[in-house]
C-alpha cells in the first residue's frame, strides 16, 4: 500500500517490517517520533530509557539475546552514548542492531551543528542515509541484513529535514526474523585487552568487506545527465540538486556514506568534466574524494556551517536565475518564549531578581536565557549544570556559593544530573541545585520520563521520587516549591543560598500544555487600575501586552496562573 508518510514514521514502519522486537530511545529532536511510532506496533517492545548510553546498551543486549534491536537519539545524544558504540564494534552483533541517529544542521533544536558521519569513521561502523521517505523505510529493513551479514552494529543517519518531511512510502507485511540463539562467547563480547587485541583486526577486514559492498550497492546509484557537470552528493543535498538541476548535470547519490566507494567514485569522476562535492556541514565525501587524487570542488563554494537549500545550492553553484532559484527576503524571525503558564517563568523571574548567577542546562527552560529574563548563564550539555555548578564554587568559594545556583529539568536531572549531584555531595561544594520538575519531558513533546510514573504508552511504570534518591544522595535540606508562589520561591532561593551546606530545590508545577492540568480562567487588566509601570512585563509573558500604555491580557492564551498579578502594585490583574 501506498502512503504519505514521516520520515520518521517510516523508519518505524521499516523496523517494523523487518521484524525488530526491542526499541529503547532517549527523546531528542528530531529523532524523537521514530520511537513514538514504533510504540503503535504491538509486536515492538518500545521504552524511553534514561539517557543515550543506557538505551544503547539496552539494544545491545536485546540483539545479544537474539532478537532484532533499534536505539534512537539526536547527534549530541550520540556523544553520551559513544561509550558502548565504540566497543560494541569490535564485539558485533548475534541479531541485527541497528543505531538511528539524527542530525540537526541549522540548529533549529539543538547546541550544536556536529556531523556524525565522523562517528561512523571513527567507530568503523556502516553508515546509511536516506533522502526521503521510501529510502527512510527501506534503509531500515537493509540495515538489519547489513548488520547480520557483516556482524556489526549499522548506523541510520536521518535529519531533521528527511526526519520531519512527508512523502510516499510503500508498505509491505511485517517479517519475522527468527531468533538467533544466544551461545556463550567469551572471546568475542568480554572485552578485555586481550580479547578486544583479537577483535580489532576483524573490524578493519570488516571495513574492506563493506567498502567492496558499497562499490555495487544499489544505494549509491549513478544518474547520468549532462557530463559537464558531476556532483557527488547524499540526503536532503541530493533532493535541492534534483531540483535546482534537472537533468541539467550527472550525479552519483550516495546511500552509505561510511564506508564509501572508491572505484565507483573515480569511475564517476572519469565521465564528467567538473566534479563537485555537494554536502551539509563537514566536507567529509569531498576529503574523501581529495584523499583519491581527484580534482574537486566543494567547501570552497559551499559553507560548512548551517542548512541547505535549493536557492544557497543555485548561488554557490552559480545557477542562480536560469535554475529558476533566488534567495528571497529573510521571513522576520519569531523567537521562540517560554509559553503562557509556564511554571519555570515565576522561578526565573526570582532568580533573577535576586541577581543569581544560574547555570543551565537542556530544556524548555533554557529559554530563561532570554530578554527579559536573562536568567541563565550557562547552558553546555545534558547535566552540565550541576557539575558546572560544583566547579564554578570550588573555584570561587565562598564568593559564588551563595548566589550561584544550578537549574535542571526532571528529565535531564534523571539524564545526566545524578552524577553530578553524586559529586556535590561527596565533594562537598556549598552548591544549591534547582529541579525544575514540570511532570514531563516538555521540549520534545511531552514524553515520559522516569518520575512521571508512567511508561512511553501511557500505562503504569516505576517512578523514581526526586525527594528521596536526593536525600540518599547526601543532601540533607531538600524542599519543594510552588513556582506560582512567587514569595515561597523567593524565601526558598534566599534561605537555601544562605545555608553553608549543599543544597535541593525541586520547583514543582506540571507543564501548562498537559492535556490533564486544568486551568484558571484568564485574568483581565482594569485599564482604570494600570498605571503603565510595566512591572508585569518582566517575566515576559507572551499573553501580555502593553497598548496605549496600559497592560493587556490575551484571554486566548492566558491560563491564569497569576504570577503577573504578584507583581502588579496597584492590583489591576483581576
Amino acid at each position: 500500500m501506498k502512503q504519505l508518510m514521516l520520515g520518521n514514521a517510516a523508519v518505524a514502519r521499516g523496523l517494523y517490517e523487518a521484524g525488530c522486537c526491542v526499541v529503547s530511545s532517549y527523546p531528542g529532536t528530531p529523532s524523537t517520533e521514530i520511537t513514538e511510532e514504533c510504540a503503535k506496533f504491538d509486536e515492538i517492545y518500545c521504552e524511553w530509557a534514561p539517557n543515550e548510553k543506557v538505551a544503547m546498551e539496552t539494544a545491545f543486549g536485546a540483539c545479544l539475546a537474539g532478537k532484532r534491536s533499534f536505539c534512537a537519539m539526536k547527534h549530541v545524544g550520540l556523544n553520551v552514548a559513544a561509550d558502548p558504540l565504540f566497543t560494541i564494534s569490535y564485539t558485533g552483533v548475534n541479531a541485527g542492531m541497528v543505531i538511528g541517529v539524527a542530525d540537526d544542521p541549522g540548529m533549529h533544536s539543538s547546541q550544536n551543528e556536529q556531523d556524525s558521519r565522523h562517528y561512523a569513521a571513527a567507530a568503523k561502523l556502516p553508515m546509511l542515509e536516506p533522502s526521503d521517505s521510501a529510502e527512510a523505510l527501506e534503509f531500515a529493513k537493509l540495515a538489519y541484513r547489513l548488520s547480520e551479514e557483516f556482524d556489526t552494529p549499522v548506523f541510520l543517519k536521518m535529519c531533521t529535514r528527511v526526519s520531519h518531511s512527508q512523502s510516499i512510502v510503500e508498505t509491505s507485511p511485517r517479517a519475522e526474523a527468527p531468533v538467533r540463539p544466544y551461545e556463550k562467547n567469551i572471546a568475542k563480547y568480554v572485552m578485555m585487552p586481550g580479547n578486544a587485541i583479537r577483535r580489532h583486526p576483524v573490524v578493519e577486514e570488516r571495513t574492506r568487506r563493506l567498502r567492496e559492498w558499497a562499490e555495487t550497492a544499489p544505494v549509491n546509484r549513478v544518474e547520468m545527465g549532462d557530463p559537464g557537470l558531476g556532483i557527488i552528493t547524499s540526503s536532503t543535498s541530493y533532493q535541492y540538486v534534483r531540483e535546482v538541476y534537472g537533468g541539467r548535470c550527472s550525479v552519483l547519490k550516495l546511500g552509505m556514506v561510511h564506508p564509501l566507494p572508491v572505484k565507483l567514485i573515480r569511475d564517476f569522476a572519469a565521465k564528467v568534466d567538473r566534479l563537485v562535492v555537494v554536502e551539509e556541514l563537514d566536507p567529509i565525501i569531498e576529503n574523501h574524494c581529495r584523499s583519491l587524487g581527484l580534482e574537486v570542488s566543494g567547501k570552497d563554494l559551499l559553507p560548512m556551517e548551517g542548512e541547505f537549500s535549493q536557492a544557497l545550492i543555485a548561488a554557490g553553484m552559480g545557477a542562480g536565475t536560469c535554475a529558476g532559484w533566488t534567495i528571497a527576503d529573510p521571513i522576520p524571525p519569531r523567537p521562540p518564549v517560554m509559553c503562557a503558564g509556564c511554571p519555570h517563568r515565576g522561578l526565573f523571574y526570582i532568580l533573577s531578581k535576586n541577581k543569581c548567577t544560574v547555570l543551565g542546562d537542556i530544556g524548555c527552560y533554557t529559554l530563561g536565557a532570554a530578554a527579559p529574563l536573562s536568567a541563565m548563564e550557562m547552558t553546555a550539555c545534558m547535566g552540565a549544570s550541576v557539575s558546572g555548578l560544583h566547579g564554578f564554587n570550588k573555584a570561587l568559594g565562598a564568593e559564588s556559593e551563595h548566589k550561584a545556583v544550578a537549574v535542571i529539568g526532571d528529565s535531564t536531572f534523571m539524564h545526566s544530573g545524578m552524577t553530578g549531584l553524586a559529586n556535590i555531595a561527596y565533594n562537598q561544594s556549598n552548591s544549591t541545585v534547582i529541579i525544575l520538575d514540570n511532570s514531563i519531558t516538555g521540549m520534545t513533546g511531552h514524553q515520559q520520563n522516569p518520575t512521571t510514573g508512567c511508561n512511553i504508552k501511557g500505562e503504569p511504570a516505576g517512578k523514581i521520587d526526586l525527594e528521596a534518591l536526593c536525600r540518599s544522595l547526601g543532601f540533607g535540606r531538600v524542599r519543594i516549591v510552588d513556582p506560582y508562589d512567587l514569595k515561597a520561591c523567593d524565601a526558598a532561593v534566599r534561605e537555601e543560598l544562605a545555608a553553608d551546606e549543599p543544597s535541593v530545590i525541586i520547583s514543582r508545577r506540571p507543564c501548562a500544555l498537559l492535556k490533564y492540568v486544568k486551568h484558571s480562567a484568564p485574568l483581565t487588566v482594569d485599564p482604570a487600575k494600570c498605571v503603565g509601570c510595566k512591572s508585569c512585563m518582566k517575566i515576559g509573558c507572551p499573553a501580555i501586552s502593553v497598548q496605549d500604555g496600559r497592560a493587556r491580557v490575551d484571554g486566548t492564551q492566558c491560563v491564569g496562573c497569576g504570577v503577573c498579578r504578584q507583581l502588579c502594585a496597584v492590583n489591576a490583574f483581576s
